[in-house]
């Protein structure tokens, strides 16, 4: 087991690495190389909204255990909020139609026998066709598994499958669809309840991390870049050099590597990584939203695909968005605010202060053939080990594989005996 180690990135899977690391006796230190802690997990302060916001619109659901466990490990369980019951708005744009998917709290789905409960327009045995998924061989896409039509996944399973995989739903890989599914719809509504974070990502993930590694003796060190490892012979790495110095990485000592996959290709020789990606677009506006509004609603036959409330603003959040690439702030702004009015009953006319926020790399594109590419957490060093939501964690790039990453990378190393030099 080693005494310290060197987590290389203070994103989800670098900060759940660091805390799973000092949770379990070793030393820790954490190096970022950007000014601020969190990766594509943040909050900052908008001077044109004259508000905080995140850097996404972020949703986790009360299933995922790994993030769960994180949050309670660094004191932060009660910044999560949702519904009470596992329930799912939906508006209609076009035909101006709303229903809301009440799920049943156990894992027997008796909401599918209620009509009131269930997509409207579907039957019990249109439910079914979501079984192919769960024996999805691999190489193969959604729409190469299950039919991909008719109500039932135009008013749910596609909005849904969009929101976790941030691709076009029909070319995205079925086993990754399928590995949601049974942590999701198959493991009942108790599992299916979705969850935000209520003051932003980064009170809820990001500072209550950095002040338990702080009060536990974690090195932090942020705006340190690592321009490059050194490896040995036996197969371990012997150093890592940042800009300012170097470090020596000893008998008993190992590295967690949790970076974006294009910047370890270039630290770690022979690595295969994801190399397409998916776009997000968040819309922020400066708005109080309706009393009662529903926190998550999902927009049909609208550019937006999801509508959030919190207070003091409503925000949208566009999957698989690389066709809004190109399209200018201003008028996206004002299509979406049409949206919005319409779908949270709000005046159309002035449209409040807002802002565009664009990542162009938000997660790796959740392809059949994307998959094939992400490497394991051990590499062939021993003292070396992967984290990152594009690692094969076995789910699309979300919190919940981030944080699973981080905690399996580190569980891993300190399960191995270190090899002396």
């Amino acid at each position: 087991m080693p005494k310290l180690v060197h987590v290389i990135g203070a994103g989800l899977a670098g900060l759940a690495a660091a805390v799973q690391l000092q949770r379990r006796g070793a030393q820790v230190v954490l190096h970022e190389a950007g000014p601020l802690a969190g990766g594509r997990c943040r909050s900052y302060y908008d001077p044109k909204l004259g508000a905080t916001i995140d850097s996404g619109n972020h949703m986790v659901l009360s299933g995922n255990f790994a993030t769960l466990n994180y949050l309670r490990a660094i004191g932060a369980a009660d910044e999560l909020v949702g519904p009470a019951q596992p329930e799912y708005p939906f508006v209609d744009l076009a035909t101006r139609a709303r229903w809301t998917v009440r799920l049943s709290p156990g894992r027997l789905p008796w909401w599918i026998f209620d009509s009131n409960a269930r997509v409207p327009n579907t039957g019990p045995s249109d439910y079914l066709a979501l079984a192919p998924l769960l024996f999805a061989k691999p190489g193969r896409s959604v729409a190469q598994t299950m039919r991909c039509n008719g109500p039932l996944w135009d008013r749910l399973l596609r909005p849904l499958f969009l929101a976790m995989l941030n691709v076009e739903p029909r070319e995205a890989s079925a086993e990754l669809t399928g590995a949601m599914v049974r942590e999701t719809l198959l493991a009942g509504g108790l599992a299916c309840r979705p969850l935000v974070a209520r003051n932003g990502l980064g009170s809820a993930f990001v500072d209550p991390a950095l002040r338990l590694l702080q009060h536990g003796g974690a090195g932090i060190r942020l705006g340190a870049r690592l321009k490059d490892m050194e490896f040995a012979a036996p197969g371990s790495v012997s150093a890592l050099n940042f800009a300012d110095e170097r470090i020596a990485i000893e008998a008993n000592q190992a590295v967690v590597l949790a970076v974006p996959p294009e910047i370890a290709q270039t630290l770690v020789p022979g690595l295969r990584s994801p190399n397409r990606f998916a776009v997000t677009v968040n819309v922020h506006f400066a708005v109080e939203p309706p009393f009662g509004m529903a926190p998550i609603t999902g927009l049909l036959n609208a550019t937006a695909d999801w509508l959030f409330a919190f207070e003091g603003r409503v925000s949208v959040t566009i999957n698989a968005a690389d066709r809004l690439l190109d399209t200018p702030h201003e008028a996206l702004a004002k299509t979406i605010w049409a949206e919005v009015a319409q779908a949270a009953n709000l005046p159309a006319e002035p449209m409040p202060a807002w802002q565009v926020v664009m990542e162009k790399r938000a997660t790796f594109a959740a392809l059949p053939d994307q998959e094939t590419l992400r490497p394991g957490t051990r590499t062939r060093w021993n003292n070396l080990m992967l984290a990152g939501d594009w690692t094969a964690t076995g789910l699309p790039a979300t919190i919940e594989g981030a944080i699973r990453s981080g905690q399996k990378a580190a569980d891993t190393l300190l399960n191995q005996p270190m090899e002396r030099r």
